[in-house]
């Protein structure tokens, strides 16, 4: 089994990362294999709504978005991880995941998805709740922890020095593995849930 680490900060070993690093460590040695990417630095454009991935089965803007693209088909989970600015999530890391949840073909369902994210001091819990949504619009079960994923701290130091936030980096580790095992093994004997043709409201005046 494996899971995608996104580390959406501009710093490639910064606070983020530090974290990612935690929850990573934690997966491999519940038998998860992981892999970390760096998106924060790129030159990532947000969607144009041009729909030409419905058609060409990839993202018309042929950058990391399209690279990334079918290790998350492979993967059993991921999990996004973002610095917070304005009390959100980094804005290359939104055009980032926009186009790669849209324009990625295959069904996401069932696969893990969590959200993580460093802060000096607030607007963590909106930043979190932000990137949570990507993943319950998709058919995804959210891995939780014993508190919000996240850790404080202005500098990869710092945030060692958040024992809570770290141990809340392990224990997500630990119940993402448990939870993807599990899904793995439901799969095996009941299947993946029914699906009903997808229904859309448009109200018309």
């Amino acid at each position: 089994m494996k899971v995608l680490l996104i580390n959406g900060s501009p710093n490639a070993k910064g606070c983020t990362y530090t974290a990612l690093e935690e929850v990573s460590k934690t997966l491999n040695q519940e038998g998860i294999e992981t892999e970390i990417i760096h998106v924060g630095n790129k030159d990532i454009r947000g969607c144009i709504a041009c729909r030409k991935c419905k058609t060409n089965g990839k993202c018309v803007f042929n950058d990391i978005v399209n690279e990334v693209a079918p290790k998350f088909n492979e993967c059993d989970g991921i999990i996004i991880g973002s610095p917070v600015y304005y009390a959100s999530a980094n804005g290359t890391l939104i055009s980032f995941i926009d186009r790669l949840f849209y324009s990625m073909p295959a069904d996401k369902t069932m696969k893990v998805g969590a959200a993580v994210v460093s802060c000096r001091r607030g607007g963590n819990t909106s930043t979190f709740d932000e990137i949570n949504k990507y993943f319950t619009i998709s058919g995804m079960p959210v891995a939780s922890s014993q508190y919000w994923n996240m850790v404080h701290g202005n500098s990869p130091e710092e945030v060692k020095q958040d024992l809570e936030g770290m141990q809340t980096m392990r224990t997500l580790g630990k119940n993402m593995a448990f939870l993807m095992k599990s899904i793995q093994l439901g799969k095996e004997q009941f299947g993946l849930p029914e699906k009903e043709s997808h229904i859309f409201t448009n109200f018309i005046r």
